[in-house]
């Protein structure tokens, strides 16, 4: 496993008046600058449609290389200006799970899908085996390995998905609403996942309403309309969002009531 044990002082990424318009669309991002230290883990929060998703869209490079559209200003990833840089090259080094896995799922087997990357960039056989035991056990998924990732269900998925983007090691990890879809067993796996890979080191970005679900956060960033409202080190306050949840009722983001309020 690579090492990921930059001080806190190194800058993981680096966004500079970032704004972003799909294709054919106006902009929903607008003006965005911040920083992500190395080793810091950042909740990204705001009403459904305020611009987290897009956002992490920018930052993993997708958009606009994949998904086209218009994007001004820079995101710097460990000092370089990914700008340049092939989707190829920016998969090992900042992972992005997506908010639905089944965009993610390419292959027949839970154990293929974890090596499909992997094999992608030439890794030998060996070294394959060792990252798919490790991620395997890392989710306590190994009894999902020989199962068709269709066949599996929602919060399975989501276990899957992440454990196939961190077997490219990543050195930044993007988590799109990781706590959707599972049960308290499963939020219990991705919880531990996550201080797992924070005692590692990894830089996560977590898009997040359940406030209640994020107290491992270092800083939180609050978008609102497509811009950056606030960045702080504490929840802020609890906000309405107006996406129903599976049940159709409306989701209230919990603060920890282990921290205090702004």
């Amino acid at each position: 496993m690579r090492a990921h044990h930059e001080a806190r002082t190194a800058t993981a990424l680096r966004v500079c008046d970032l704004s972003y318009a799909y294709p054919g669309g106006e902009f929903v991002l607008r003006d965005i600058s911040c920083s992500i230290a190395a080793g810091e883990s950042v909740v990204l929060v705001g009403l459904s449609g305020c611009g987290k998703t897009t956002l992490c869209h920018c930052l993993s490079g997708l958009a606009p290389k994949a998904l086209g559209g218009t994007l001004r200003g820079t995101v710097f990833l460990a000092g370089e200006d990914i700008a340049p840089l092939p989707l190829s090259r920016l998969a090992s080094r900042i992972g992005f799970v997506f908010q639905d896995p089944d965009n993610q799922m390419v292959t027949t087997t839970v154990e293929d899908e974890i090596a499909f990357a992997p094999e992608n960039l030439a890794m030998s056989p060996a070294e394959i085996r060792v990252r798919v035991s490790r991620e395997l056990e890392r989710f306590g998924i190994a009894h999902l390995a020989p199962r068709a990732p269709n066949s599996l269900s929602g919060g399975e998925k989501r276990l899957v998905a992440m454990a196939a983007v961190l077997a490219l090691d990543p050195s930044v990890l993007i988590l799109d609403e990781p706590f959707t879809h599972l049960d308290e067993r499963g939020r219990v796996r991705i919880r531990e996942a996550i201080a797992d890979m924070q005692r590692e080191g990894r830089t996560l970005i977590v898009v997040e309403h359940d406030l209640s679900l994020t107290d491992f956060a270092h800083r939180y960033l609050l978008l609102a309309k497509g811009r950056l409202a606030s960045d702080t080190t504490m929840p802020p306050p609890a906000f309405l969002d107006p996406e129903p949840d599976a049940a159709g009722n409306t989701r209230v983001a919990q603060c920890s009531p282990a921290r205090t309020l702004l």
